[in-house]
């Protein structure tokens, strides 16, 4: 099978899942389109800003695709072969990862745009609430550590991919400098539109170029920002820290947007490669069910591993954190929650392809970053020539830091509105709390570990990710079992990838167990299976309970 026909077959496949389950899907939560959203009755502006679905899309997309349906897919590949990496991203995305997005998107929406956490105690009670809150902040912690890191690595050092090229300017500098000023952009694109109120479509066709612009600019302008590995990674924490407090029409919405368009060149350039490479597939289509001692077995480890390109509960955290408060009618969460998903299953698609085209002896020693860098520059190449290759592979490397770089102001306003709501304290004072006690414990670990460390947090990440998705699930699943509406469709797939991440992070624990060797690395991912596991055995626990009450109550009542 070429990989033009595998694009047309995964493309006609989520297209029908669009279509047909996601509107089936969209009628069993009985959407109102003239239903006031959240968005209008606490209308303040910073949080909650009802927005045009075209410009809140690119936000959402920007912010939930990030280095797993890249990375994932990739080490996937390499381990157990492009058909199990292709058959879970496509019914993986379709039939759990969507519907995770869209129902906690819409029960976020019915339930005031409350966090997933602040519904869990609503459903389940106080304390159920609060071990979800726990769980949560536990998770946006790896997420900020690792993709800072990967963020901070990018800054810093030269590409692996450029190594063997003649250039005139340091790579790592060269992308530093363009997401500066890719956020420089935003700012201004922010205030143009809060000020200006000029049309959408003459910001897009102003601030869209610029942002390819700078792209091609960083390479100019490489030497201004050539810091160490540290100092970056502070910083980002930093830059995190305050773009978590200020308004989300400030930075957020425009930098989501103008991000969305790096997302979908990305993706039309990956189109353009897969149909119109010279390559053909080299990876293996099978390696069997066992890889090595580091990834374990097919099973669980594929579907942790590959995590956000098929299901991923960071965007469940998106969903009822940022983009539910700016929902401006219900009949627009089936786009944004349930199509985004499906433009990230894209996303990881391409990945796959990338990995696909290149041969085992071609990628050894080489991370996903790179490999990915490597493979949208030869793809850009198609368009601008071979001879811009140093550019094209810059590019490249400059739109994976893009794609990690737009979820990390997101996780710690995530984590700020969780502290919040764990304390009870609001206004300015909450916010400032929450956003310390959120990137101070972030930036801790990265200012006493290594550079690269993310790799070590990679597969637990993957696990807690996508065990978080199946709590989610849990909850909507209760929620749904309330208000007497059908269930399989969230029931079913929490189950799947309940017992799925429970069994991986067993064992993960034990392998870091077998490790470990005093205060490392390998100890706090221990604690952190540990914990996990027993969050979530609590958490299905008391979600049982409360579903056996209900039933009860239900056959009294008949």
């Amino acid at each position: 099978m070429s990989l033009p026909i595998i694009a047309i077959l995964f493309l006609g496949f989520i297209t029908l899942g669009y279509f047909f389950y996601g509107t089936w899907v969209a009628r069993q939560f009985q959407l109102d389109p003239h239903a006031a959203t959240p968005a209008h009755t606490h209308r303040d502006d910073v949080d909650f800003v009802p927005t045009n679905p075209f410009y809140l899309f690119a936000q959402h997309f920007s912010a939930i695709a990030a280095a797993g349906p890249i990375a994932g897919p990739i080490v996937a590949c390499q381990q157990f072969g492009w058909l199990p990496s292709l058959l879970w991203i496509s019914l993986g995305v379709v039939f759990i990862g969507a519907v995770h997005d869209f129902s906690s998107l819409t029960c976020s929406v019915k339930h005031g745009a409350h966090s997933i956490a602040d519904i869990t105690k609503e459903q389940l009670g106080s304390k159920a609430g609060k071990a979800m809150m726990l769980f949560i902040w536990l998770a946006l912690i790896y997420i900020i550590v690792a993709f800072a890191d990967i963020t901070a690595s990018s800054f810093v050092s030269s590409p692996e991919e450029l190594a063997d090229l003649s250039l005139n300017f340091h790579p790592g500098g060269a992308v530093a400098w363009a997401s500066v000023a890719y956020l420089l952009l935003s700012i201004l694109l922010g205030l143009v539109e809060r000020y200006l109120k000029t049309p959408l479509w003459v910001n897009t066709l102003i601030f869209v170029p610029a942002t390819f612009g700078v792209c091609w600019a960083g390479t100019y302008f490489s030497h201004w920002f050539q810091l160490s590995q540290v100092s970056w990674s502070l910083l980002i924490c930093l830059y995190c820290a305050i773009a978590s407090l200020i308004p989300v029409w400030f930075l957020l919405q425009p930098r989501g947007y103008l991000g969305g368009y790096v997302l979908y060149s990305v993706l039309i350039l990956g189109l353009i490669g897969l149909f119109f490479s010279e390559r053909t597939i080299q990876q293996p289509m099978f390696t069997g069910f066992h890889f090595d001692k580091m990834t374990g077995s097919l099973f669980p480890f594929l579907f942790v591993t590959i995590a956000c390109g098929a299901c991923s509960g960071f965007h469940g955290l998106v969903c009822s954190g940022t983009t539910s408060k700016q929902i401006d009618k219900e009949s627009h969460l089936h786009p944004v929650g349930y199509g985004a998903m499906l433009a990230e299953g894209f996303v990881a698609l391409v990945s796959l392809g990338i990995i696909m085209m290149m041969a085992p002896s071609e990628v050894v020693g080489l991370k996903p970053g790179s490999i990915y860098g490597r493979g949208i520059g030869e793809f850009l190449t198609i368009i601008i020539g071979k001879e811009n290759l140093p550019f094209a592979m810059t590019f490249g490397a400059m739109a994976f830091s893009t794609f990690v770089f737009d979820t990390l102001d997101v996780s710690t306003r995530l984590g700020r509105y969780l502290v919040e709501e764990l304390t009870g304290l609001s206004g300015k004072m909450g916010a400032i709390l929450g956003t310390i006690l959120t990137i101070l414990p972030a930036a801790l670990i990265l200012m006493n570990t290594g550079a690269g460390m993310w790799a070590q947090f990679w597969t637990l990440f993957g696990a807690a990710n996508q065990l978080l998705a199946a709590l989610t699930l849990l909850v909507i699943s209760v929620w749904l079992h309330k208000n007497n509406k059908r269930l399989a469709f969230t029931l079913l797939p929490m189950m799947f990838v309940l017992i799925t991440t429970f069994v991986a992070l067993v064992q993960l624990g034990r392998g870091n167990w077998e490790k470990s060797q005093g205060a490392d690395i390998s100890l706090l991912n221990l604690l952190m299976s540990v914990g996990l596991i027993a969050l979530s055995i609590y958490l299905v626990g008391v979600a049982i309970l409360a579903m056996t009450r209900e039933h009860k109550v239900k056959l009294l009542k008949r």
